[in-house]
């Protein structure tokens, strides 16, 4: 995609976390590890259960440097409610921002302009608050917040070891490339 390698562009926008209404900015994404996972509305099918499964991962996240923001379309006072009468959802501890507006949709590319609603779409921001990684899903096919894990310690190894990368199915410590001369044809 052609966010990859690009800087978040600029909003500000309405979130609720833990019982409180908060405003966040581009901002809030620079100094640290960042996942921002779109999905389509607040009181729907899958949504719910990507989101309590992102929450199931959070203290891993957190531990990695990470913050999580979910975002939709629905307004903050809407994550409240649904906050409040959802068990699964219930349980979320991290920012669930609100984007009525749709302009945090839009710099992200995953407006669908015809439902005025979000793709299901997940992206790993560095803390120069470059995008990373960008994964974007259909309505009907939920995420696997677990996958997460591996890409971030991917992406964190490849930032603080320049002129290494990291092969498919790469794990921590695992080996890694440099790629060269010497390595062209040798894999």
């Amino acid at each position: 995609m052609a966010l990859i390698g690009t800087e978040v562009l600029p909003f500000n926008a309405m979130a609720y976390h833990n019982g409180e209404f908060i405003e966040v900015s581009d901002e809030n994404l620079k100094g640290k590890w960042s996942v921002i996972c779109f999905y389509p509305a607040d009181f729907t099918f899958v949504c719910p259960t990507e989101l309590e499964d992102l929450q199931d991962q959070y203290a891993t996240l957190k531990d990695l440097g990470v913050e999580v923001y979910s975002v939709s379309t629905d307004s903050h006072f809407v994550h409240k409610a649904w906050h409040d009468s959802s068990e699964a959802i219930g349980k979320v501890t991290y920012i669930m921002i609100g984007d009525p507006s749709h302009t945090i949709s839009r710099n992200f590319e995953v407006l669908d302009e015809a439902t005025g609603m979000a793709n299901r779409g997940t992206f790993i921001v560095d803390p120069d608050g470059v995008v990373q990684t960008v994964e974007i899903t259909a309505d009907g096919i939920g995420r696997d917040a677990s996958n997460l894990i591996d890409k971030i310690k991917a992406a964190q190894y490849v930032r603080n070891h320049p002129g290494e990368v990291c092969p498919a199915k790469w794990k921590e410590g695992g080996e890694t490339l440099k790629p060269s001369l010497d390595l062209v044809g040798k894999i």
